[in-house]
């Protein structure tokens, strides 16, 4: 009899998104500290490097000065709740960030930086990355697999083993639980929450949206 595991079941989900072309790296290796670190501290959530050069390689004809100004805007959504903030982010992601700069004359210019290319989904950078551990307050959490587009957390996947009676694919759905209540940060940015056994899968969202959802499944390849 084959030994099935959690591992099992994360190490299948990233050969299949391997091999729908998401590049895949372990989560360790990116970490700060590391020679190929992609942020500087566990707090970061936004792989920086990634979402700034999807922003001047979809938005061609904006200044640096307004790509500067979408990153921080796109980085740091407003909102008094979390939902607050996902709804701004949501919003950002589907219409683009709403950015003023100066023409060479001086003239004040405004134009929508796009975050995502809903039209070409090659354009877009897909990063899928296990093991990513995040810390916020006083809490150090590890989801299973975070997958990044340009740089930016938007989906969520969580396993259990299937062989294990109380590890069920609820009791993946109470870590995320958990993990929205201790990471808000994280979360302000997610737009697709995926749970699994290996054998029965759940998806939603974590905020109540359906067409975004909806809409980024598609374009997931």
């Amino acid at each position: 009899m084959i030994a099935f595991y959690e591992s099992t079941v994360e190490e299948a989900a990233l050969a299949w998104l391997e091999s729908l072309d998401w590049a895949v790296k372990h989560g360790p290796a990116i970490s700060p500290g590391e020679l190929s670190a992609e942020r500087r501290d566990y707090r970061q959530v936004v792989l920086e490097r990634r979402l700034r050069d999807a922003l001047a390689r979809m938005n061609p004809d904006l200044p640096a000065e307004a790509l500067a100004e979408a990153f921080r805007r796109v980085t740091h959504p407003e909102g008094a709740s979390l939902e607050a903030r996902n709804r701004a982010f949501h919003r950002m992601l589907v219409d683009g960030v709403t950015v003023e700069y100066r023409r060479p004359d001086g003239s004040l210019a405004g134009a929508q930086a796009r975050v995502v290319d809903f039209d070409e989904p090659e354009n877009n950078d897909w990063l899928a990355v296990n093991q990513f551990w995040v810390r916020e307050n006083k809490h150090l959490r590890r989801p299973d697999v975070v997958l990044f587009v340009n740089g930016l957390p938007l989906v969520l996947i969580e396993f259990k083993n299937a062989a294990d009676e109380e590890a069920t694919i609820w009791s993946a759905f109470g870590q995320l639980e958990t993990y929205k209540a201790e990471l808000p940060s994280l979360f302000a940015f997610n737009e697709l929450l995926v749970i699994s056994d290996g054998i029965g899968s759940q998806s939603g969202d974590a905020h109540g949206r359906a067409g975004m959802v909806q809409a980024l499944a598609h374009h997931l390849r």
